[in-house]
C-alpha cells in the first residue's frame, strides 16, 4: 500500500523512468488498479493498457529523459499532490508539472490529474 507521499511519488516516478516494458506492466498491474485513469493537458490513458501505452509514447517523444521529484509531496485524504521536472541527465528540464494522484481504498492509484507547470522547465 503506497500511502506515504513521498513514497508514492517516487515509485509513480519510477514508473515512468522505467525503460522495460515487461516491468513498467508489472508495476502498473500491483499499483494501479485496473480501471485507473490518466489525464493531463496533453494525452490521457484509461486502464492498465491506456497508460502503458501512453507511458510507452511519452518516453519514445523524449528519449534519454528522466523524470525527477521536484519540492516536498504532500497528501491530504486519499490525495497526493506532487511536482517533477523532465531533462536528460545533468540537463535543464524541459518540462514539469505538477501531478495530483488519486488512491483507491485498497491503496493503489485510481487516478492521476496532471498540470503542466509553466515555470518548471
Amino acid at each position: 500500500m503506497m500511502t506515504d507521499p513521498e513514497t508514492l511519488a517516487r515509485d509513480y516516478l519510477a514508473l515512468w523512468n522505467d525503460a522495460d516494458a515487461a516491468s513498467r506492466d508489472r508495476r502498473l498491474s500491483e499499483g494501479w488498479t485496473s480501471n485507473a485513469r490518466y489525464a493531463d493537458p496533453m494525452m490521457t490513458g484509461d486502464g492498465h493498457d491506456g497508460i502503458a501505452a501512453m507511458i510507452s509514447a511519452a518516453r519514445a517523444q523524449f528519449p534519454g529523459h528522466v523524470f525527477a521529484l521536484r519540492g516536498i509531496p504532500d497528501a491530504h485524504g486519499t490525495f497526493t499532490r506532487f511536482s517533477w521536472t523532465l531533462a536528460l541527465e545533468h540537463g535543464a528540464p524541459v518540462a514539469g508539472g505538477t501531478d495530483i494522484v488519486r488512491l483507491a481504498p485498497d491503496g493503489r492509484i485510481a487516478e492521476v490529474i496532471g498540470f503542466l507547470d509553466k515555470d518548471a522547465a
